[in-house]
């Protein structure tokens, strides 16, 4: 018997074509079911464009507004006007309206120009701008806080059809306009994919709507016969108050601070500056830890019988004794109502409590000195504010340091956020420090453990 001999197997011609033709089945179906296109890529400010609502006559008074939150290197904004102004240095690029006089307008006493800034709406769009994934819309005496603009709209998948923003502060403007409207003043922020469609229906909408009063109003009631139902955002701030706006910084929403509007008609932020100097000081704070401004955190030092109730990058106010959480969450009335008069109803969108008209029953306060980062955190100093020839227990406390991490605030922790807290920690001389952070899962912001 011959010796057996190591055959190598060749594959036949059948098997060959069978096995192409599985793989060539195997390429169809993930060309079927594979995803056209790669997923967007995070939204960052590039992807924002912001048109702004101004005239000839209130630009150059407006204009160092817009210089707080607009930089060239980074954030796309269009200026709309109705014609060239006298100076238009350092500005975003400046566009004249186009003629909307063919437009009617019938509100009895009111301005056309609220159809031409509605229709920069239009006019924004029809630019055809690339890589625009969100259209924000403001007044020239809108600050917007950019970063926060960004992320808030992060959340929000612009392929879909959104309009996100909030109504007025007050309840009486929110009656006469509409509790479902998006205020114009506190900036709203469309979707591209409904502001393609927005733009080609508006012209129609401005004809039909000439009844209306504000340009918001006709934007508003153009998406309502589109179907599209407002996004509500707490942080827009039309504020439609007038005076000292203290009570509501120190006690901001849960929520990212977005934009603050009527900045003309209300005093300085901070004691002791203008309203622009007043504003960029905020602005520097918010620039350090977007995230953190205004957030209100409360501390209790148990030892002393103190509660500190800290609204980040603005002031502090320290009460004598255990004033209870919920207490402090609701807003100090220190400003007045939009409209003037003693007839004039005063009634807000959120709980309000009264505010001492004698300084001396107030609690002390401490305002934003300067705010420091490095590697091992952020450091925000506050001074007291002194008012009165007042007798205070913890007079000798003259400055209060707060040390806290940048706050990341992913869509999960937006969508269900929780307040921080915070310890105080030993005191040295005229200073306290405060420790802000996470808190323990069970743990309770109170004055007992």
């Amino acid at each position: 018997m011959p010796p057996l001999q190591n055959k190598t197997t060749k594959p036949s011609f059948k098997s060959l074509i069978l096995t192409l033709s599985l793989l060539l089945n195997l390429y169809l179906t993930f060309l079927i079911w594979a995803p056209t296109s790669l997923p967007d890529s995070p939204t960052t400010r590039r992807h924002l464009l912001f048109t702004v609502a101004s005239s000839s006559l209130s630009w150059p008074r407006r204009l160092p507004y817009l210089q707080l939150w607009y930089s060239p290197a980074t954030t796309r904004a269009l200026a709309f006007l109705d014609s060239q102004p006298p100076n238009s240095s350092t500005s975003p690029p400046l566009l004249i309206s186009a003629d909307t006089s063919a437009f009617p307008y019938t509100f009895p006493g009111g301005l056309r120009s609220a159809i031409r800034v509605a229709r920069a709406v239009k006019e924004a769009v029809d630019r055809n701008e690339s890589d625009v994934r969100w259209f924000v819309f403001g007044d020239d005496d809108t600050v917007f806080f950019v970063d926060n603009v960004v992320r808030t709209l992060a959340r929000y998948d612009h392929n879909r059809w959104f309009y996100v923003g909030s109504n007025s502060e007050s309840y009486e403007q929110n009656v006469k306009y509409s509790f479902e409207m998006a205020f114009g003043g506190g900036g709203f922020a469309i979707s591209s994919s409904l502001a393609r469609v927005l733009a080609s229906v508006l012209d129609s909408c401005l004809t039909r709507y000439a009844h209306l009063y504000g340009s918001d109003s006709r934007i508003f009631s153009c998406l309502a016969e589109l179907g599209v139902a407002l996004t509500p955002q707490p942080g827009f701030h039309q504020l439609d108050m007038r005076g000292n706006l203290f009570g509501m910084l120190a006690a901001h929403p849960l929520s990212p601070l977005l934009s603050l509007h009527h900045l003309d008609a209300v005093d300085p932020l901070f004691p002791d500056m203008n309203r622009v100097q007043a504003l960029e000081h905020l602005i520097g704070a918010a620039n350090v830890d977007p995230a953190r401004i205004l957030q209100q955190t409360v501390c209790y030092d148990r030892s002393n019988s103190l509660t500190f109730s800290v609204s980040w990058g603005f002031s502090i106010q320290v009460y004598q004794g255990n004033e209870l959480l919920p207490d402090l969450l609701s807003v100090q009335r220190t400003f007045g109502p939009w409209k003037r008069g003693s007839k004039v109803n005063a009634n807000f969108m959120f709980n309000t409590r009264d505010y001492p008209r004698d300084p001396c029953k107030r609690p002390s306060v401490f305002f934003l000195k300067s705010v420091r980062s490095d590697k091992k955190g952020i450091r925000s100093n506050y001074n007291r504010h002194v008012v009165g020839n007042c007798f205070e227990s913890t007079a000798q406390l003259k400055h209060i340091v707060v040390f806290s991490r940048k706050l990341e605030i992913s869509n999960e922790e937006m969508n269900a956020p929780r307040r921080q807290c915070c310890n105080v920690l030993p005191t040295s001389n005229d200073t306290t420090s405060l420790h802000i952070r996470q808190c323990e899962i069970d743990e309770l912001i109170s004055m007992q453990p």
